[in-house]
């Protein structure tokens, strides 16, 4: 395995997918449902984040060779997008998975209702009335995505994928995944009796932290890309 890559990724993904950062979001989601439902859609949040990640590891290098941009050009912009949601988070904003202005009205929406669900959009006799028990699944949508796998997520998959050149490298960045998973189902498996024990205070700095550290893989992403692109620069 390697070990330097591991640790990178490690770091990445646990800044960027922090389940504490998420867990407020989660609890307010599911705060009309009881502790078997919620536990529920821990699992399946843990789930719907492994199979988009591998989805992203296996097809996101071609992807981009399909719209004719190299693993540099994208570990540069990557870079210069991590670097502003590093920033936010360091502002005491959390931007890393918002989404769109209305994914994030529908979110505040949802959350406002919880017991609600999703449907507060649907009309009489529309087409959502007839698919009310989905919608109202809060464990793709947000929480999945765009919250977990969000823009910063799907850009350091791409980036470290596009690292690890032979198998102790991708065996690095899935051991590192798998670890930030497992930690991601354990939070939300307990997340009730988590929320209870973690202050506003404990939240700010923990943001703040995560911030830095995703400032921190954005300078270095920047750096690798422009030197591998400019071979001056090294």
């Amino acid at each position: 395995m390697d070990v330097a890559l591991f640790v990178k990724a490690l770091g990445g993904f646990f800044a960027i997918m922090n389940p504490f950062v998420s867990l407020p979001m989660f609890l307010t989601l599911t705060s009309g449902d009881d502790l078997r439902r919620q536990r529920a859609t821990a699992v399946r949040v843990a789930l719907y984040s492994l199979i988009m990640a591998v989805v992203i590891m296996l097809s996101g290098t071609a992807i981009l060779s399909f719209f004719g941009i190299s693993v540099n050009h994208f570990r540069v912009a990557g870079g210069l997008v991590l670097g502003m949601i590093g920033l936010g988070m360091l502002n005491g904003g959390s931007d890393a998975h918002d989404g769109t202005p209305h994914e994030k009205a529908r979110m505040r929406a949802k959350a406002a209702h919880p017991s609600a669900g999703i449907d507060l959009e649907r009309t009489p006799g529309s087409a959502s009335d007839r698919t009310s028990d989905a919608v109202g699944d809060v464990s793709f949508y947000p929480l999945t995505f765009p919250m977990l796998l969000g823009p910063g997520t799907i850009t350091a998959l791409i980036v470290f994928t596009g690292q690890a050149k032979d198998v102790p490298g991708v065996t690095a960045i899935v051991a590192a995944l798998l670890i930030v998973l497992a930690i991601l189902f354990v939070v939300l498996w307990f997340a009730p009796a988590i929320g209870n024990r973690m202050s506003q205070t404990l939240r700010g700095i923990m943001t703040r932290l995560m911030g830095m550290i995703i400032a921190a893989i954005a300078v270095a992403m920047v750096i690798d890309g422009l030197q591998a692109l400019i071979p001056a620069l090294r």
